[in-house]
């Protein structure tokens, strides 16, 4: 289908205006759409609008509100500013934001905490202390609960990895 205004590119972009009840339907190039004054097309691709998407799509509408008033007190850039430009004002940011943060990391990443990957021919040692690491976590949680006896197996398991790693 051509453009209905310059009748030589293709449409690209359709556009529907109904107003009190009458359908008005246009057809236009890319040109023509952004020539038109209805129209506002951002073209421009940047990382930290990006970030900032994200920020705002997994953020709800009340945390947002509750953020915006917090303020580095170190270079005196508010969190709003922050989700608009996607960008810290200093190193003091992060740790100014942290609380506000982490949820957010934890909603991009799945997680709040750099894991890496390791690769296929690196040493093994990398691997067993990860995963000693995540036994020490279920263990301690075990004992929380008071599951002794699961405890103990995990702890056993967990010296015959450390015994592993020294040998």
């Amino acid at each position: 289908m051509l453009c209905q205004v310059c009748n030589k590119n293709n449409a690209t972009v359709h556009y529907t205006k109904i107003i009190n009840g009458e359908v008005e339907e246009l057809h236009l190039c890319d040109e023509c759409a952004m020539n038109k004054n209805e129209f506002e097309f951002d073209t421009s691709f940047s990382f930290h609008k990006l970030l900032t998407g994200l920020i705002d799509s997994i953020q709800k509408e009340s945390v947002k509100k509750d953020v915006d008033d917090i303020v580095c007190s170190f270079c005196g850039l508010s969190y709003s500013k922050f989700r608009e430009t996607g960008k810290f004002g200093c190193i003091h940011c992060y740790d100014t934001f942290k609380t506000k943060l982490i949820p957010l990391f934890r909603g991009i990443h799945g997680h709040n905490e750099h894991l890496g990957k390791i690769p296929k021919r690196a040493n093994k040692t990398i691997a067993k202390q990860r995963e000693i690491s995540k036994l020490r976590e279920k263990l301690e949680d075990l004992v929380h609960k008071e599951a002794f006896e699961e405890a103990a197996v995990l702890r056993d398991k967990i010296k015959e990895l450390e015994n592993n790693l020294d040998g």
